[in-house]
């Protein structure tokens, strides 16, 4: 493990294009790794393992860093778009490379991220849609957002409905158990956490709402 490196990051390597998204943004707002790192408190050895995707990290890890940079969730899973040899759009995309006014992705299509400690993010949307972070998500049995020591908070406002399973779920001093049909809302910038309880993984669905702002995790 490297010097600074929080324990629940785990050597489980994520896609490629998420560690090159955050490098892209990096350099395009002229940030160096270092100061990043500063910005988003980790160490920047953490910061250089998880751009060349050796590292993979916590969902709190990986939200202080985007939140730092100023990209939103949904773009970690744009996979060289428009950058297909032949000059055409990518599927989903008009010819100016904004998004159509509507669109249906099918499941088999999703593109996903796969987090330590037991987290998966699944994008809803057939393209990026500015500002919004629309996610099919699955917390394994055992998974957790962030440590309990540890509660993140970022930009935006948040709202989360269970399929499967049951959540907990921290928000500031205030504790709640969440099933199947039971959603909630709140303001991202108060301290939180989630995680599964019991021995059913947990599946549900989740918009954030503008994210953008920087924040340091509580």
């Amino acid at each position: 493990m490297a010097e600074g490196e929080p324990r629940d990051e785990a050597h489980l390597g994520i896609p490629a294009s998420v560690g090159r998204a955050l490098r892209a943004r990096r350099i395009e707002n002229g940030v160096s790794i270092r100061e990043l790192a500063g910005t988003a408190g980790v160490s920047p050895s953490l910061v250089s393992q998880i751009e060349t995707g050796k590292i993979n990290p916590s969902v709190g890890r990986l939200l202080s860093l985007v939140t730092a940079l100023g990209l939103s969730l949904d773009e970690l899973f744009v996979e060289a778009e428009g950058q297909d040899g032949g000059g055409a759009p990518s599927p989903g995309r008009t010819e100016s490379g904004t998004p159509p006014d509507r669109g249906v992705l099918r499941e088999e299509e999703r593109r996903r991220v796969d987090l330590a400690t037991g987290v998966h993010w699944h994008r809803l949307t057939p393209t990026h849609e500015l500002g919004i972070d629309f996610l099919y998500v699955v917390y394994e049995v055992g998974g957790a957002s962030c440590p309990p020591d540890g509660l993140m908070r970022h930009s935006g406002r948040e709202y989360g409905m269970i399929l499967s399973g049951r959540l907990g779920a921290t928000v500031g001093f205030d504790d709640y158990e969440l099933g199947p049909g039971d959603s909630i809302v709140f303001n991202s910038e108060i301290p939180h956490r989630l995680w599964t309880i019991g021995e059913e993984p947990v599946t549900g669905v989740w918009t954030i709402i503008g994210r953008g702002a920087p924040q340091q995790d509580a």
